[in-house]
C-alpha cells in the first residue's frame, strides 16, 4: 500500500444486479449495483416512489427481489427470513408494544434470540442509558412524547448489537427543532458505536447533515451516489442539481465547447460561460445550475469584469434570520434565487432592473430539464 493512503472498509453489503417489481412489467428497482461499507453512514435519498424504501425493505428480507442477489457479510440473503439476517430497524411510527414497558420493549429483540436474564438485564440498562431514559423503563410508550418513543425505538434497534441498523423516515413525523437535534443524536450513536447504518429520507437537508455517502434516487435508479459534498458541489445532472439543495436553473443552447468549459445562449440573447459536465456539444440543449449562494447582485448600475453578467429585475426579497433571499426574473427564469447578508436586501425594490453576475466555474451545464 502506497504511503498515506488508506484503504477503504470493506463491504458489508452488496447488491448485485438487482430488480424489483411489483406487477411483473413496471420495474420499481432497476439493475441495482451498490456496495454499503462497514462502519458507514448511508443514505438513500430520493422523490417518493423513487425505490429508496423498497432497496430498505429488500435488505431488511420484508420485500424479495425479483432478480439479482444481496450480500450481508459475504452471505447472500435474499432466502434467509429477516429474523435470522442480524439487523436493526427503526420505522417512522416507532412500531413500539403499546402494552409493554419501555424496557420490556427494549428488551423484546433480545427475548427472542433466548439471551439469558442477566445479560438482557445488563444491556437494557446500557440501551436505557445511552438514550437518557434509565427513569423512565417503566413507562408504556402512550406515556412518552414522540422524541421519547423514537429513542426508545432506536434503543430496540441497538440492544441485540446488530452488525447493520436500517432506518426508514425514522424523524419524519417529529417536528422541526426536535427533527434536528435526533438528526445529531443518532449521528453521534453511529460514530461512537462505529455501526453502519442505512438511512431512507426524501428530506436533502437531513440527508446532507448526517450521512458519509448519499445515494440519489430516481425511477429506480442511483443518479449519484458521492459525499454529501461532492454531490453538492459537484452533480453529474440536472436531477441530482435540482434536488439536492437549493438550485437555479437558467434553459440554453451550447453555442461552443473548448476543453471542460462551454458557451451557452440563452433565450433572452445573453451568453455565458460554464463548466461543461454533463453536454452533448454545440447545438445541443442544457440546463445551467447555479447556486443561489454563488451569484451576486450589482447595484446602482455598477458593471462588473468576466463573461457572465446578466440583467435580471427584483421580483420579491425574503428575510430569513441568518440570511435574506432575492427572487429574480433572470432570462426567462422568474424564481432566480440569490442568498445576501442580513440587511443587504434593504436598498432592493420589487420591479428594480439590476445585473447579477457569477463565475463561469460556479455555473454547470447539465443535461436539459
Amino acid at each position: 500500500m502506497e504511503a498515506g493512503k488508506v484503504t477503504p472498509a470493506p463491504a458489508l453489503v452488496r447488491f448485485s444486479g438487482i430488480q424489483k417489481t411489483y406487477d411483473g412489467e413496471q420495474l420499481v428497482v432497476k439493475n441495482l449495483d451498490l456496495d454499503i461499507r462497514k462502519g458507514e453512514f448511508i443514505t438513500l435519498l430520493g422523490p417518493s416512489g423513487s425505490g429508496k424504501t423498497t432497496t430498505l425493505m429488500m435488505l431488511a428480507g420484508f420485500e424479495v427481489p425479483t432478480r439479482g442477489e444481496i450480500y450481508l457479510a459475504e452471505r447472500p440473503i435474499k432466502n434467509v427470513p429477516p429474523h435470522k439476517r442480524d439487523i436493526g430497524m427503526v420505522f417512522q411510527n416507532y412500531a413500539l408494544f403499546p402494552h409493554l414497558t419501555i424496557a420490556e420493549n427494549i428488551a423484546f429483540p433480545l427475548s427472542v434470540r433466548n439471551t439469558n436474564k442477566a445479560e438482557a438485564q445488563e444491556r437494557v440498562k446500557a440501551a436505557l442509558r445511552m438514550i437518557k431514559m434509565e427513569t423512565l423503563a417503566q413507562r408504556r410508550p402512550g406515556q412518552l412524547s414522540g422524541g421519547q418513543q423514537q429513542r426508545v425505538a432506536l434503543a430496540r434497534a441497538l440492544v441485540f448489537n446488530p452488525q447493520l441498523v436500517l432506518m426508514d423516515e425514522p424523524l419524519g413525523a417529529l417536528d422541526k427543532r426536535l427533527r434536528e437535534q435526533m438528526q445529531l443524536e443518532i449521528k453521534q450513536l453511529h460514530e461512537t458505536m462505529g455501526i453502519t447504518v442505512v438511512y431512507v429520507t426524501h428530506d436533502q437537508s437531513e440527508a446532507l447533515t448526517m450521512s458519509d455517502r448519499i445515494a440519489v434516487f430516481n425511477d429506480g435508479i442511483v443518479q449519484q451516489i458521492d459525499r454529501p459534498d461532492a454531490l453538492y458541489e459537484h452533480p453529474v445532472n440536472s436531477f441530482v442539481a435540482n434536488f439536492v439543495g437549493e438550485n437555479n436553473v437558467l434553459a440554453g443552447t451550447v453555442e461552443t465547447v473548448e476543453k471542460d468549459y462551454c458557451r451557452v445562449a440563452l433565450a433572452t440573447g445573453s451568453s455565458v460561460m460554464a463548466r461543461a459536465v454533463n453536454v452533448s456539444g454545440a447545438g445541443a440543449g442544457t440546463s445551467l445550475s447555479v447556486r443561489p449562494e454563488r451569484v451576486s447582485i450589482l447595484m446602482g448600475g455598477n458593471s462588473a469584469d468576466g463573461p457572465n453578467r446578466l440583467p435580471a429585475t427584483v421580483q420579491n426579497t425574503i428575510y430569513l434570520g441568518d440570511h435574506a433571499l432575492a427572487l429574480l426574473d433572470v432570462a426567462g427564469n422568474g424564481e432566480f434565487m440569490v442568498k445576501l447578508q442580513p440587511g443587504a436586501h434593504d436598498s432592493l425594490r420589487s420591479g428594480e432592473s439590476v445585473f447579477i453576475t457569477f463565475r463561469p466555474e460556479d455555473c454547470l451545464a447539465l443535461d436539459p430539464v
